[in-house]
C-alpha cells in the first residue's frame, strides 16, 4: 500500500466528527476560555510520570480543554514543502517542421511527436526538529525533485538541501540554512510510551489549503501488516489525515512528536479515520544519522527468522502464536556471540514485545549500534533471556565486483561477494555468504538466457563458490555443460545449458 502515500486503500467509509459544547449558562465567553486555560494548564503541569496510573476525567470541565497551548507550541514548527521535478513529455505535430518528412532533412525524431522539458510541482509537509535547520518529512515527498522550498508558517520560505533520503523507511531529513534568525523546532517523544487511546493531533497541508490541525487518539500500535514500507511498524490514528499531510506532524498533549504522518487506508482519497504515521523512534534514527553526516547504517543482529504462526506455535509446543522462530545465526555474529541458537522463539526484546518479523525488524533498527539489548527467547518451551549487543552488518568478504566474460550463461552478469554488509543494502534477510547478481548488461547471455539482479549464485556445475573471484576463475575453464543452481525471490532454481 504504497501512494502519496496519504495512501488509498479501503472497502467502507468511516466518518469521526468533533462536538464542541457551549460553555455553562451564566459564564461569559473570557471568563470561560480563561477557566478552560487554567485548567487544562494545571492539568499539564499535574501531569502523572509515565508510569503513573492514568484516570478517567471525572468532571464535566476536565473534558473542556482546548488543544489551543499544544498547537500553539507544535504548529511554528510543521512547514509546508513544495517541490519542483523536471519531467520529460511527448507532444504531437504542431508545425510543418515537426513533420516527419522534413524532419529526415532537418533532423528530429522520427516518430512524429517531439520531446520537451516540463516542471512538475507537489507539495507536502514537514517537521523542523533541530534548531540548526533539519526538517524531516516522507522520502516519497521529495523523491526526484530538482528544487525543494521549505515555507515556514511565519510565511518565511527557505531553498532546502536533501541531506538523507531513505526509501525503506519513507524518510527524508533535508536542511535550510536561517542564515541567523530563530527557527522553532519540536522534540521528540519516545514512541513507545504512548498508548491506545492517548490523544493526538496531526498538523500539516492537506490538499494544499494550508495548515491544519485535525484531532484524534491512537488507535492501534505495531500496525505492522499494511505493507507501506520496509520496516513496517505503524502508530495508527483517527485524526483526519489527507493528501498533503504527508511528512507532517502527529503530536501527543505535551507538545512533543510522536509520529511521522505517512498513509491513510481508504478507496476515496480522503480521510476515512484510519491513519499510520512513523513512529518518532524511527524518526530519530534517520535523523541522527543525518547529523553525523555519515550514510545510514542501521543496527544489525547476526539473525534472520520467520514470524510464529499458530501451526509452528503446536509443533514448538508453545501456548500461542506470537514471536520469531531463529532460523539461522550468523557464526561468529552478535546473535552468535550472546548465545541464540536455530529454533529458538524471541519474543520480546527490552521488554517491548516482538509478535512478528516485522516488529523484530523494527525493533532491531532503531536499536543503538554499540548498545546492547536483553531479549527473551522460548527455548524447548523454557523462557530464557539473553544479552544481544547490536553491532553495524560486517562486509566480509569484501564485494568485489567483477564483470563475467566469456561464452557461457553468465556472460555480460556483474557479480559481487555477499556479506551482511552487501546483504542489508540489497534487502537481502538471511542471505549472508556467496555471490549475487548486481547487475544484467543488455545484449549479453546473461540477460538472453534470463538471469536478473539480486540473483544468488548457490552452485556452479555442482560447485559451491563463496566469493567474486572464486566464480570468475571458474567459468574462465571451458566446459561442454553448465548447471547453474541459483535462488530468486526465496525459490532455488536449477537450469542447465549445453547438450
Amino acid at each position: 500500500m504504497k501512494g502519496d502515500r496519504t495512501k488509498q486503500r479501503g472497502r467502507q467509509a468511516l466518518s469521526w466528527s468533533n462536538r464542541a459544547e457551549s460553555a455553562p449558562s451564566g459564564t461569559g465567553p473570557l471568563r470561560a476560555c480563561l477557566a478552560a486555560a487554567a485548567l487544562f494548564l494545571a492539568a499539564v503541569a499535574a501531569q502523572p510520570s509515565l508510569g503513573a496510573e492514568r484516570v478517567v476525567p471525572q468532571q464535566r470541565d476536565e473534558v473542556m480543554l482546548s488543544f489551543a497551548p499544544v498547537v500553539r507550541q507544535a504548529a511554528p514548527a510543521v512547514v509546508n514543502i513544495f517541490t519542483k521535478r523536471k519531467v520529460k513529455q511527448r507532444r504531437p505535430v504542431t508545425s510543418l517542421l515537426d513533420d516527419p518528412f522534413f524532419q529526415r532533412f532537418f533532423g528530429g525524431n522520427s516518430d512524429g511527436q517531439r520531446r520537451r522539458n516540463s516542471e512538475q510541482s507537489s507539495l507536502g509537509s514537514g517537521v523542523i526538529v533541530d534548531p540548526d535547520g533539519f526538517v524531516v518529512t516522507n522520502e516519497h515527498v521529495i523523491k526526484g525533485a530538482s528544487i525543494i522550498k521549505v515555507v515556514l508558517n511565519d510565511r518565511r520560505e527557505f531553498e532546502a538541501e536533501l541531506v538523507l533520503a531513505d526509501p525503506r523507511t519513507d524518510l527524508a531529513v533535508l536542511r535550510i540554512n536561517p542564515e541567523g534568525e530563530a527557527l522553532p523546532s519540536i522534540a521528540f517523544r519516545d514512541s513507545d510510551t504512548v498508548e491506545v487511546g492517548d490523544l493526538v493531533l496531526a498538523l500539516g497541508n492537506p490538499f494544499g489549503v494550508g495548515q491544519t490541525v485535525t484531532s484524534g487518539i491512537v488507535s492501534a500500535l505495531a500496525r505492522t501488516q499494511v505493507g507501506i514500507t520496509d520496516f513496517s511498524f505503524f502508530i495508527q490514528t483517527d485524526a483526519a489525515i489527507n493528501p498533503g499531510n504527508s511528512g507532517g506532524a502527529l503530536v501527543t498533549m505535551d507538545g512533543r512528536l510522536i509520529g511521522i504522518n505517512t498513509a491513510i487506508y481508504s478507496r476515496t482519497g480522503g480521510s476515512v479515520g484510519i491513519g499510520f504515521a512513523i513512529p518518532a523512534n524511527m524518526v530519530r534514527t534517520v535523523v541522527a544519522s543525518a547529523r553525523s553526516g555519515g550514510a545510514l547504517v542501521r543496527a544489525w543482529s547476526g539473525l534472520s527468522g520467520q514470524t510464529l504462526t499458530s501451526e509452528l506455535a503446536e509443533g514448538l509446543r508453545l501456548e500461542r502464536p506470537g514471536g520469531v522462530v531463529i532460523n539461522e545465526v550468523y557464526e561468529g555474529g552478535p546473535a552468535d556471540r550472546a548465545g541464540v541458537k536455530a529454533g529458538d522463539v524471541l519474543v520480546t526484546i527490552d521488554e517491548q514485545p516482538v509478535n512478528d518479523l516485522e516488529a523484530l525488524n523494527y525493533r532491531v533498527a532503531t536499536g543503538e549500534i554499540g548498545r546492547a539489548v536483553n531479549v527473551g527467547l522460548y527455548r524447548q518451551g523454557a523462557l530464557i533471556s539473553a544479552v544481544l549487543p547490536l553491532e553495524p552488518p560486517p562486509e566480509t568478504p569484501l564485494r568485489n565486483e567483477i564483470r563475467l566474460l566469456g561464452h557461457h550463461p553468465l556472460g555480460g552478469a556483474i557479480v559481487a561477494s555477499l556479506s551482511p554488509a552487501l546483504a542489508e543494502e540489497m534487502e537481502l534477510s538471511g542471505h549472508w555468504q556467496g555471490v549475487i547478481i548486481t547487475r544484467v548488461q543488455r545484449g549479453t547471455p546473461a540477460r538472453r538466457v534470463g538471469f536478473r539482479a539480486n540473483d544468488i549464485i548457490l552452485s556452479l556445475n555442482g560447485t559451491v563458490y563463496k566469493s567474486s573471484a572464486e566464480l570468475a576463475t571458474a567459468l574462465d575453464r571451458s566446459a561442454d555443460r553448465w548447471e547453474v543452481t541459483f535462488k530468486r525471490g526465496g525459490k532455488v532454481r536449477k537450469v542447465a545449458f549445453g547438450p
